[in-house]
């Protein structure tokens, strides 16, 4: 049986810093998690699918489902195999459910959360409501995109910055194993990334992004008709990221190291 990731996909994970598998899930799954999650956004909000006018915010965050179908959704052979080329067999915790959903509406408004960053991925030992990143990327194997809807170029997709989890490797070397605090290191690394060119994470129900943890990306505002349903969860390591392993994840590290000392 060949690997869900070609050799082309995976150079692409590395070189850019994320690749999409498609049908990573079957698209009818996504139609039942979607029914499903909009019966929860209209019992919190009164939203109503076939009248927009009831859409009165631009996102509505729901914090988790670990229901069958979105268990079934995130333990499927193909993304498990996936997951086995870029993180290693043995090297990832699989998902118990899934979540958080940034359900994005039309709407005039700016939802106010679209800011470019690098997410983060272990609390603070001072202040536990506050998140860290370090080059071992501790607690975040990588950041994985589900879509539950069509996603277009107007449907508020993330946007991505090419390549800049190279530049942002050198950066957290710095801050050694302590690593930096979230909002801080967005001053760093949103800046030393800024000519980078900008993909969208456009696709289809039951496809998947995965991404490589240091990538820089960011929301943005839905310009479309149709609400995105999407989660973002992390994949969670096993245990510490091993600079030297033969994996995609720290070959990307290693590159982006590399790059600065040339």
């Amino acid at each position: 049986m060949s690997e869900p990731l070609s050799t082309a996909e995976v150079d692409q994970f590395v070189e850019n810093g994320f690749v999409r598998l498609d049908r990573a899930f079957p698209t009818e799954l996504a139609d039942e998690c979607r029914a499903l999650l909009w019966k929860q956004i209209t019992a919190l909000t009164g939203a109503d699918p076939a009248d927009p006018a009831t859409w009165t915010q631009p996102v509505v965050r729901i914090d988790g489902r670990g229901d069958a179908p979105f268990q079934t959704a995130a333990t499927t052979d193909r993304l498990h195999g996936a997951l086995d080329q870029l993180v290693g067999p043995g090297g990832w915790h699989p998902r118990v459910g899934l979540g958080t959903f940034p359900i994005r509406f039309p709407h005039p408004e700016d939802p106010g959360d679209t800011g470019w960053h690098v997410e983060g991925s272990f609390a603070d030992p001072t202040d536990p409501s506050r998140y860290r990143l370090n080059l071992r990327s501790r607690g975040r194997a990588l950041l994985m995109l589900f879509l539950f809807s069509e996603v277009g170029e107007q449907d508020a997709p993330t946007m991505v910055r090419v390549g800049s989890h190279l530049d942002v490797t050198p950066l957290l070397e710095g801050h050694g194993e302590e690593g930096a605090e979230f909002f801080a290191f967005a001053q760093e690394a949103v800046p030393a990334t800024a000519e980078r060119p900008v993909a969208l994470a456009t696709g289809s129900p039951g496809d998947v992004y995965l991404v490589h943890p240091f990538l820089v990306h960011a929301a943005q505002p839905h310009h479309g008709t149709v609400p995105r349903f999407m989660a973002q969860p992390p994949l969670v390591p096993t245990g510490g990221l091993d600079l030297d392993a033969p994996t995609p994840v720290a070959e990307a590290i290693r590159r982006g190291l590399a790059a600065r000392q040339a």
